[in-house]
């Protein structure tokens, strides 16, 4: 959707009534996009990308920041703003996971996430775009290991590199930090997709994010409506565009934690969402459905829509990958079946996830 700023006529004439219009026009059309706060959204990535000016992202890094709120954000988060770049989509998206060194050892969580994006359908290439977060030093040995966009984000808390059971203080503490340094990826004017590292990608996800929403998140349970704040969000897999709310967004989601102690992210976002939507942000909410974001809370089984299947509702790093590794086998069974009615036979389920639904009856 490139505008043509030197457009000829067939016998190499510049039409002067044509010039007038667009330039007319051209200022108007480039005001109303860049006064518009939802800087992520393609159309206004598109056009400021066509008028060779860079994405919108570049034009609008920082905006709001004082030159000291800058400094001090470069300082924590030293080297983000050169990497982002390297790993953003042309749209300026960002996928974003994060792992401690448990979760990145050689045959846990960050191998079987990286094996589904290669066994997947056609989503091999959104690895090149996905930014691993390590939160200690071992986690990014080991990420560097098998990853090209790895940074170090460290989690000053004692054990944060173990298997951090649900809810203990430093499995709180890992979950806050993600939520400070996806505020500062915001503020440099990228989105971001975050995904938990315990989540197998099967095909494209972007397919159904929807662009007029300022948030899109999965759920632990999907009651029907994509809008009905009613749902049960889950915050291991959210898309949220780069605008001046949505940054103000993940402000207020941070400073809640204090009104909610102690807790984690999720349960505070499920507290304040509605605050978000009908106060002043006015955040627009949009919610993912099961059939095709799976999860172990509400397991349905299928495999021939799903888009990620997330080990939700599961206690123990263990367990999870025990489950994630049957899924795994699951997938690569279902893909190697030639024909459509091959993969919709009955065979084509997922194995029940066992261990996690044990787990969840001793916690």
């Amino acid at each position: 959707m490139a505008i043509g700023l030197n457009s000829k006529k067939r016998n190499g004439g510049v039409s002067h009534s044509a010039s007038f219009l667009l330039g007319a026009l051209l200022p108007t059309i480039l005001l109303f996009f860049l006064a518009s706060d939802r800087v992520g959204e393609r159309l206004a990535s598109i056009f400021i990308s066509s008028l060779g000016n860079g994405s919108a992202h570049q034009m609008i890094s920082h905006a709001n920041l004082s030159s000291a709120e800058k400094d001090m954000q470069e300082e924590r988060f030293p080297g983000l703003a050169e990497l982002l770049p390297k790993v953003a989509t042309e749209d300026g998206t960002v996928i974003v996971t994060s792992v401690n060194e448990a979760w990145a050892a050689p045959g846990s969580l960050l191998d079987l996430f990286r094996e589904g994006f290669k066994n997947g359908e056609e989503i091999a290439h959104l690895l090149n775009h996905t930014l691993i977060v390590a939160v200690d030093p071992g986690a990014l040995s080991h990420c560097e290991a098998v990853h090209p966009h790895c940074y170090l984000l460290e989690v000053t808390s004692a054990n944060v590199s173990s298997a951090n059971r649900f809810f203990t203080e430093t499995y709180l503490e890992l979950v806050w930090a993600k939520l400070s340094l996806q505020q500062r990826v915001l503020q440099l004017g990228y989105n971001y997709l975050f995904t938990d590292v315990d989540i197998m990608w099967l095909r494209n996800p972007f397919r159904h994010i929807s662009l007029y929403a300022d948030m899109v998140i999965s759920t632990d349970r999907f009651n029907g409506d994509v809008e009905a704040l009613t749902n049960a969000p889950n915050t291991g897999f959210y898309y949220v565009k780069s605008t001046k709310r949505t940054v103000e967004m993940l402000r207020r989601w941070r400073a809640a934690r204090s009104r909610f102690p102690p807790t984690h992210d999720q349960a505070v976002f499920n507290e304040i969402k509605a605050e978000l939507a009908a106060g002043e942000l006015h955040i627009k909410f949009m919610f993912l459905d099961t059939t095709l974001f799976d999860g172990f809370c509400q397991f349905h089984g299928e495999m021939d829509r799903v888009c990620t299947m997330h080990a939700n509702c599961c206690i123990g790093l263990e367990n999870k990958v025990h489950d994630l590794r049957n899924m795994a086998a699951d997938w690569k069974n279902y893909t190697s079946r030639v024909t459509l009615l091959e993969k919709r036979s009955e065979e084509s389920r997922w194995t029940f996830p066992a261990k996690c639904e044990a787990s969840m009856g001793h916690r």
